[in-house]
């Protein structure tokens, strides 16, 4: 089967490889994986060479490079194993890739994602969505309504990231917040946050291309170049009585953004750091005890988000599918999509793969 696999920094190749083979295990499900999405972590993988994947065999899973790409995808069921009842083949589903004990400290607790052993399919799993077939746990495997399309079901993934960091940073009805970072995880953000009934949303993005995106998906939102506008000055000038934001989203992974969402919120407001630091960054913590602030970080997602983000989908309040800016073959994976997502003047947010 034709699947895209990562060896190593700046070394992405399209080539074949050996499918699953029979008979599955009883928690296994066989899948052909659908549309597909690039995420920030493969680019990082791409640039910096092997982060997330693994050189040596996993703790858990035993995966090793070269690894078949892709962690943000629908697919189609076509087996499953013995002791599999919820899904069943002809179904269509959106993976919850997160593969991790179930009998350790965090995984009786139902926090998966907090696992010293996680693995994740696609970045430390023997498959991966951008492969023609894959098999996942059972778990993994979240039947969709005819309701959500494939294109959603791949973006539950990404969506599920920047629900939990709404939800880390108290967003609600009426709440003023400013979104630091316009990639797909800060667009999605901004739609979950619309969604959630803020009042007032600011986009902080230095890529002009990437502000003007921001008010198409949410012409209401107040979008800012921070190399051209003082952040902190035009927020405090358009908040009640000057004192900033309720809720800073960062969005952007650099320590700019980060030092940008501490100045911009209020006295006892909360600051959540959604994107992913490649280095160290500098921050002054007695700022942070002068306004009293709460810092919030997170790390991926509650594994249970599958079904409340489908039915925001589904209701139409939550439409994910606007941050799509292109659908690519497999062929062209490296040049119109890796590439071009690392253009930092290009038009790109988020790139989808049409694995079938």
């Amino acid at each position: 089967m034709k699947a895209v696999r990562f060896h190593g920094q700046k070394d992405i190749r399209v080539e074949e490889v050996s499918g699953p083979t029979s008979p599955l295990a009883a928690d296994d499900v066989l899948i052909k994986p659908l549309v597909c999405g690039i995420c920030g972590t493969d680019l990082h993988e791409y640039v910096s060479g092997a982060i997330v994947t693994p050189t040596t065999p996993h703790i858990y899973t035993g995966a090793t490079n070269p690894q078949i790409l892709g962690h943000e995808f629908s697919a189609l069921v076509l087996d499953v194993g013995k002791e599999i009842k919820h899904v069943h083949a002809g179904d269509r589903i959106s993976v919850q890739p997160l593969i991790s004990p179930r009998d350790d400290y965090f995984g009786r607790r139902g926090l998966f994602h907090l696992s010293p052993c996680m693995a994740c399919v696609g970045l430390s799993w023997a498959w991966g969505g951008l492969g023609q077939q894959a098999v996942v746990k059972g778990y993994n495997a979240v039947k969709i309504s005819d309701k959500v399309s494939d294109v959603q079901g791949a973006l539950i993934e990404p969506a599920a990231v920047a629900v939990y960091a709404l939800d880390r940073g108290r967003v609600t009805i009426g709440s003023t917040v400013l979104i630091s970072g316009m990639g797909p995880i800060g667009a999605l953000c901004l739609l979950g946050a619309k969604a959630a009934g803020a009042s007032k949303i600011f986009v902080s993005e230095v890529n002009p291309n990437r502000l003007a995106r921001a008010r198409e998906l949410v012409p209401a939102c107040i979008p800012v170049n921070p190399t051209t506008t003082n952040l902190e000055e035009f927020i405090r000038d358009q908040t009640e009585e000057g004192v900033g934001v309720d809720a800073a989203i960062e969005c952007g992974g650099s320590e700019a953004s980060l030092n940008a969402c501490i100045g911009a919120v209020r006295r006892q407001g909360v600051v959540v750091q959604a994107g992913l630091h490649s280095r160290l960054a500098l921050v002054d913590p007695m700022k942070w005890a002068l306004k009293d602030i709460t810092i919030e970080a997170t790390w991926c997602y509650p594994t249970s988000s599958w079904s409340r983000i489908a039915s925001m989908i589904e209701s139409g309040v939550f439409p994910v599918e606007k941050v799509v800016t292109a659908q690519i073959a497999m062929d062209d994976i490296v040049s119109k999509g890796f590439d071009a997502l690392l253009d930092p003047t290009g038009n790109e947010m988020k790139v989808l793969v049409s694995v079938s």
